[in-house]
Parts: structure tokens; C-alpha cells; sequence
């Protein structure tokens, strides 16, 4: 390494670095991909109302063509005052003259007010200034709404990886605490003054991440040592830390790969979870509607179902397990007690076929899945999702991590309710190994694919299962 490279590191990392990069999984990203549009669009409503005092339908179609052709915003965090100035006025001119071109073409813009419109074409930009100024202020506050920063660790401690770092260090808005590098040399291959920065070797990249809460990995090899990229991928695998190249390359089994900008750098996701960003937006607010609604419908289902059980069997009506659920942190998840006993120990025998364990009441309430429906706190509780890959006791994860490659990705996102490998064969009980690599497969290809329209048809096809399936008991 250089005296310049060392020098480098030196700087970058003598302090913590508490400084994010805007990414898809910054709360800020998707804040910024609803600026412009919303802005634009109040704006309109603003001066709609000053100017004809009231807002009428073809000012409301405007707006639907508006949010269409802005969302999602730019991302201006970055910028400079003198490039956020010109980037809006630019952007203003576009979307305003295709607009107007847009309108003389079809005759609509007769619907309009010349005075509405000419004042909008001020009004507009300089209410998106205002509020992208506004963004400046609060971003702060906004970040540490998504609690303390991340821990990230930098893979090859080479020029690209050292301006990266710096990078890093630069950015105003962070979420990434950089713990330091890992480097293939070895630290007594390194300079002296840059040893200190060196964490480890790739060797013991694994017991790093685990040791130091490492939550994310970024890669920056050449692309001559695929070899080795994917040995650390896959020793990664019985990890939940989130892995990104710098910059492009190349590699199979990919986990919601994509590219993204940190700090102004492009990196590559290899491994990470769908729900960032504005998908995690989405995903999050219809647990929160679909499981209140449904919680809302099923209260007298629910009292029936805890007097069927008081009745049937001694014991709790509500059964809380182990499991483990996003980034492999260990949650308490509800059911229904189907069975005379309670087990949640190291050892757990999955509920058989004509099981003696299981009541009358719960024989019912497995066949029908009726013993998931407490799970719907679950999700009101952030634990869980209505869709996701379904939750394991601790001990069967402690025993399949060892055996399947990859067990633990599945852990990227929350555990579900309900899930792709149970609608498609891998509901009830998996008592051999072959029939749990089936599920694991099917619950990494939900993650590979991942979309609303996914998840409802997943949500649709379960309740036509439980109606006629005979694999759960």
C-alpha cells in the first residue's frame, strides 16, 4: 500500500464515521422520491384555489399527470446550492413544456386559467426550492428516526476502497458507522500507520461480522479475484449482513440485485432484503391496513376460538414461541394452543400426523390454519408480515442453518403469516431434509421476486389452501 493510501485510511477512519449515505434503504431516499412530485402538485392546489376558488376536476387530472411524470423525485441532498437551483429550473422546464405542448395538442388546456397556469409556472419551483431546503433542515431528525447508524465493514483496503471510505466520511447524511477495512495481506503486510485500520483477514471475515454486529460488507476486489468474492459470499451465507460490490461485477444466486449510489459511488447489491426504501414503505403500511382490518372482522372469531380451547384443555389459550425473525433477531410469536403441551426448549418434535399431543379444538384450528390468526399482532407489532417466509422454532434454525446453504438469507425479511413455499406445496410438516430445502428455496425465491402484486396473489391463493389442503395437522 502507498504512504498516500495509508495517509488516506489514516483520515478517514480516526474518528467514527456517523455519516450516512443515501441508499434505498434511507428513509431519506423515499422521502426525496415524494418531493418533487408533492411539491409540484401543492403548489398547483395552492394556486388553483387563490386564483378560481375552488379546485376543480381538471385540476385534479393535472395532478395525477404531474405525480406521473415526477415520481419518483431526484435525489438533490447531495447537490450543491448552485446545483439544486439549476437542477429544479431545468427540470421545471421539462415538465412544464411538455405539459403545455401536451395540452395545445389534445385542446385540453382550454379547461385551464391562462392566470392559474402563469402563475403555477413561478409558483411551482419555487415552492419545490423551498421545500428541498425544508428536507435540508429536518434530515437530521429524519435519520435518527431510523435509529443508530449501520455497521460496515470495507473488504480490500485498495485505492477504490479507500476513497470510498472518504467518501463516506464526507457525506452530510449517514447512516453507516464504517468499523474498518478487511484486507486479504494480512496486517503485517501493511504500512505500519495503516495497520490499525485492518480488522482481520478474509479468513475470519464470518467471526468478524458476528463479533462486532457488522451489517453491512462492501466489496471492493478487483474483478480478477472472483474466486475469492465468491468464497467470502459464500461464507457469508450463514450471516443476515447485507453485501454490496464496488463497483460493477458480476455474480450468480442473487438476492434483490441492484445498484445503488453511496456517497456518489456506485455499488452493487448481491444480497438484501426487497422491503427498502420506498418498497419498504409500501410493504410496511399494507400489514398495518390489511392486519387492522382483519383484525377488526375476526374479534368474535376470536373470542369463540378462546372459549373452544379454555373448554377443551387445562392451559393458556394464546401459545408464545421463540423464532427468529428479521436479521436473525430472536421475537416472540403468538398462536393459538392446539396441543397439550408447550414445548419451546433446545429440542422440538414437529406436530405429526394422528399427534397425541394435539387436542380436539386444535386438530380443528390446525387444519384451518385458524391457530395463525393471533400472528395478526404479530404484524401490528412489526414482527412480522402477512407474507414472508414462515418462521422457524430457535432450535429447528440452530439445527438447519448447519445443513442448508444460504438457510439464514431467509432471513432478511420478516417472517410471514403466510408465504410462496407454503402455496406451493411446503405447508405442514417437513420431516426430511430434502422437503426443508424445498421450502427455503421457494422462501429466497420470494425474495429474489418480490412484489405487491406477489404478495396478494400469495394472500388469495392461501385462503382457496386452507379450504381444501391436507398437509397441515
Amino acid at each position: 500500500m502507498s504512504e498516500t493510501h495509508a495517509q488516506m485510511a489514516s483520515a478517514t477512519l480516526r474518528r467514527p464515521l456517523q455519516h450516512a449515505a443515501l441508499g434505498r434503504d434511507n428513509l431519506l431516499s423515499v422521502v426525496e422520491s415524494l418531493l418533487s412530485p408533492f411539491a409540484l402538485i401543492f403548489s398547483l392546489w395552492l394556486v388553483c384555489w387563490y386564483v378560481e376558488g375552488t379546485l376543480s376536476a381538471p385540476y385534479l387530472i393535472l395532478s395525477v399527470l404531474v405525480f406521473a411524470l415526477n415520481f419518483p423525485g431526484q435525489a438533490r441532498l447531495q447537490s450543491t446550492p448552485r446545483q439544486l437551483l439549476i437542477d429544479i429550473g431545468l427540470h421545471w422546464l421539462w415538465i412544464f413544456g411538455l405539459l403545455m405542448l401536451t395540452g395545445y395538442a389534445t385542446g385540453y388546456i382550454r379547461e385551464y386559467s391562462w392566470s392559474a397556469l402563469w402563475t403555477w409556472a413561478w409558483a411551482a419551483p419555487l415552492t419545490e426550492l423551498m421545500a428541498s431546503m425544508a428536507l435540508r433542515i429536518v434530515a437530521p431528525a429524519v435519520l435518527r428516526l431510523q435509529g443508530p447508524p449501520q455497521r460496515a465493514l470495507i473488504v480490500g483496503m485498495n485505492a477504490q476502497g479507500l476513497d470510498f471510505a472518504e467518501k463516506i466520511k464526507r457525506s452530510r447524511y449517514s447512516r453507516i458507522e464504517l468499523a474498518g477495512f478487511v484486507d486479504s495481506r494480512g496486517v503485517e503486510r501493511l504500512r505500519p500507520e495503516s495497520t490499525q485500520l485492518v480488522l482481520g483477514t478474509l479468513d475470519g471475515l464470518a467471526g468478524l461480522v458476528q463479533s462486532r454486529h457488522i451489517q453491512r460488507i462492501y466489496l471492493s476486489l478487483p474483478m480478477a479475484s472472483q474466486p475469492r468474492i465468491l468464497q467470502i459470499l459464500d461464507a457469508l451465507k450463514d450471516t443476515t449482513v447485507s453485501i454490496y460490490f464496488v463497483p460493477d461485477m458480476f455474480v450468480t444466486d442473487l438476492i434483490q440485485a441492484h445498484t445503488d449510489t453511496v456517497c456518489g459511488m456506485t455499488v452493487i447489491s448481491v444480497c438484501e432484503t426487497p422491503f427498502t426504501g420506498f418498497h419498504g414503505f409500501v410493504k410496511r403500511s399494507s400489514d398495518i391496513l390489511f392486519a387492522s382490518l382483519i383484525l377488526l372482522l375476526i374479534l368474535p372469531l376470536l373470542a369463540a376460538i378462546a372459549i373452544a380451547i379454555k373448554w377443551n384443555s387445562p392451559g393458556p389459550v394464546i401459545f408464545r414461541q421463540r423464532r427468529y425473525g428479521l436479521d436473525g433477531e430472536e421475537i416472540v410469536v403468538y398462536k393459538f394452543r392446539s396441543m397439550t403441551v408447550t414445548e419451546d426448549g433446545g429440542t422440538i418434535a414437529q406436530a405429526r400426523k394422528n399427534d397425541p399431543r394435539i387436542t380436539r379444538t386444535g386438530a380443528f384450528l390446525r387444519k384451518t390454519s385458524l391457530d395463525e390468526l393471533p400472528q395478526f399482532i404479530n404484524v401490528l407489532q412489526g414482527r412480522m408480515s402477512i407474507v414472508g417466509p414462515r418462521p422457524h422454532a430457535v432450535a429447528h434454525n440452530e439445527l438447519y442453518r448447519k445443513l442448508i446453504k444460504g438457510y439464514m438469507v431467509r432471513h432478511k425479511v420478516k417472517p410471514g403469516i403466510t408465504g410462496w413455499a407454503q402455496i406451493n406445496g411446503y405447508r405442514g410438516e417437513t420431516d426430511t431434509l430434502e422437503k426443508m430445502q424445498g421450502r427455503v428455496d421457494f422462501d429466497l425465491d420470494y425474495l429474489r421476486n418480490w412484489s405487491l402484486l406477489l404478495d396478494v396473489l400469495i394472500i388469495l391463493k392461501t385462503v382457496r389452501l386452507v379450504l381444501q389442503d391436507q398437509k397441515a395437522y
